[in-house]
């Protein structure tokens, strides 16, 4: 049970698979496989990713699908990589652009009502 008065915010696991490409029963299966991704989830149960979420899960995409790693191999290689202070910069400057790329289509969901056309009846 969560606290009075405090709020989670995040992004449903729909939202996740229309953002990623990645299916919801497979993001369920990593959250099984890899203890790093493991969202937190609301009152009623729901998960809820946050952007560091979205990046881990774009960066697995990437391993697995381009890169042709298994998903225990992607795994590895991401904590390494999270663990490697070398490359922490760039890693840093891709999630700001990502939170940016995030705020707007945040901004645009949000507005997706105002822009509907008024249906003549």
């Amino acid at each position: 049970m969560g606290r009075p008065g405090k709020t989670v915010t995040g992004f449903s696991i729909g939202e996740v698979e229309k953002i990623t490409g990645i299916k919801a029963h497979v993001l369920r299966y990593w959250e099984q496989t890899q203890p790093f991704l493991r969202p937190q989830k609301d009152e009623q149960g729901r998960r809820l990713y946050t952007d560091h979420h979205l990046d881990l899960i774009f960066r697995m995409k990437y391993l697995i699908e381009v890169r042709k790693f298994t998903l225990e191999g992607a795994g590895r290689q991401l904590l390494s990589d999270l663990s490697d202070k070398g490359g922490s910069s760039r890693i840093t400057e891709l999630s700001g652009i990502r939170s940016e790329l995030l705020d707007m289509y945040r901004l645009l969901q949000g507005s997706k009502n105002v822009f509907k056309p008024i249906s003549e009846d």
